[in-house]
C-alpha cells in the first residue's frame, strides 16, 4: 500500500519546511509514504525548497491557476504514481500532520471513501466569532447541498481512496472543497469525518481578499454546483416562484372580475402576470433542458473515469511532472557524513 501526501502551492518558500517536516515518515497500514508537491505558478523559490527537503515528487504548473486546477493536477499525478490512498494538506501548515494516520483510518478499515478531517472551528482561537459562525453556517448549507453529514466542509485537509480519487472531477476555479464534498454527495461516495488538530496561523489566507468576499464567493459556488448536480429542482422552484408572482400579479383582475363581475380595467397587472407566466414557462423548459445536459455530464464523468483507468494500465505519465529529492537520504543521513 502506497500513500501520496500532497501539498499544493503558491509562493510557499517560507512555510514549506516546517510543513514538510510535520509530516509522518511512516504510517500504519502503508509500506510507502511519499510527498508530493504541486507548485501552482510560484514567482519564489518553492521548488527548489521541496527538492532541498527531499520532496518525492513535484508538479510544476506553467502559470498560476488556481486552488482547485493544482488540486486536481496533483490528485491525477498521484494515481499515476501509484497512490492507493492520497492525502491533501495544506502548505500553511494549518492542519496538525500527526492527525494523517487517524484521518485514513476510516479508509484502511473499509468504513470510507473519502475522510474530510474536522477543524472543529469553534474551537480555533485565531478564527473571529464572526468567521466561526459563517463557517458554520456554510457547512450547514453545504451538508443540505450534498446529503452528507460532514461538519466542516471547507476543509482542505482529506483523503481519498484509489475509487474516489478516480471519480472526482473539479471545474471549479475558485476551490476544491465545496464541489467534491457537493459532488461526492450525489455520486453517493461513502464519506466521513473525524476530529483533527490545527496549528497556529502562519499567514492571512490567500483565497480571498476579504470576509465578505469570501461568503459571495462560496455562495455563488455551492448555487453553481448544485444546479449542475440537480438543475430540474432548481429550475423548478424558479418556475414556481414566478408563478405565484404571475398569479398575484393577475389577482386584481381576478378578483374584480369573480367578486363584481367587472373585467374592465387592470390592464398593467394583466400584462405584468403574463409576462412572469411566460418567463415561468420558459424557466420550467430550461430546467429540462438542463437536466439532460447534467444526464450527459455524468455519463462524460463515467468516460473520463475510465479513460483514467486505461491511462494508469499504460503508465502514462503525469503531466508536468518532474522528480523531488530522496527524503529517505535526508531523514537518515549518512553517519560517514560528519
Amino acid at each position: 500500500m502506497k500513500l501520496i501526501v500532497q501539498i499544493p502551492c503558491l509562493d510557499e518558500e517560507d512555510q514549506l519546511p516546517g510543513t514538510i517536516a510535520d509530516l509522518p515518515r511512516e504510517v500504519e497500514g502503508f509500506e510507502t509514504v511519499e510527498f508530493l508537491v504541486i507548485d501552482d505558478g510560484s514567482t519564489d523559490r518553492t521548488v527548489e525548497v521541496a527538492r532541498e527537503l527531499g520532496v518525492h515528487h513535484v508538479v510544476r504548473l506553467t502559470n498560476n491557476k488556481g486552488l482547485a486546477h493544482a488540486f486536481q493536477a496533483g490528485l491525477d499525478a498521484c494515481l499515476k504514481l501509484g497512490a492507493d490512498v492520497v492525502v491533501n494538506t495544506d502548505a500553511d501548515n494549518q492542519y496538525s500532520a500527526k492527525d494523517i494516520p487517524a484521518l485514513v483510518a476510516p479508509i484502511l478499515e473499509g468504513r470510507a471513501d473519502m475522510v474530510i478531517g474536522d477543524r472543529q472551528v469553534m474551537t480555533i482561537d485565531h478564527f473571529s466569532p464572526t468567521k466561526k459562525r459563517l463557517q458554520r453556517a456554510g457547512s450547514w448549507v453545504v451538508r443540505r447541498a450534498s446529503g452528507t453529514d460532514v461538519p466542516d466542509a471547507t476543509s482542505g485537509f482529506r483523503a481519498y481512496n484509489r475509487e474516489a480519487a478516480l471519480g472526482l472531477v473539479v471545474v471549479s476555479k475558485f476551490t476544491y472543497t465545496l464541489e467534491s464534498l457537493i459532488q461526492a454527495g450525489k455520486s453517493l461516495t461513502a464519506v466521513t469525518h473525524v476530529p483533527v488538530g490545527t496549528n497556529d496561523k502562519t499567514r492571512e489566507s490567500r483565497l480571498f481578499g476579504s470576509m465578505w468576499t469570501y461568503i459571495r464567493r462560496n455562495m455563488l459556488a455551492i448555487f453553481r454546483i448544485y444546479t449542475s448536480w440537480e438543475p430540474l429542482f432548481v429550475f423548478t422552484a424558479l418556475a414556481a416562484v414566478l408563478l405565484v408572482a404571475a398569479i398575484g400579479a393577475w389577482s386584481p383582475f381576478l378578483w374584480d372580475w369573480i367578486a363584481n363581475g367587472d373585467r374592465g380595467g387592470h390592464l398593467q397587472s394583466i400584462i405584468l402576470g403574463g409576462v412572469l407566466f411566460m418567463a415561468s414557462v420558459q424557466v420550467f423548459v430550461l430546467g429540462v433542458l438542463a437536466d439532460l445536459v447534467a444526464a450527459h455530464r455524468a455519463v462524460s464523468q463515467r468516460t473520463l473515469e475510465r479513460v483514467r483507468r486505461i491511462e494508469l494500465e499504460l503508465g502514462v505519465a503525469p503531466s508536468h511532472y518532474e522528480p523531488g529529492g530522496n527524503l529517505e537520504l535526508r531523514a537518515h543521513p549518512d553517519p560517514a557524513d560528519g
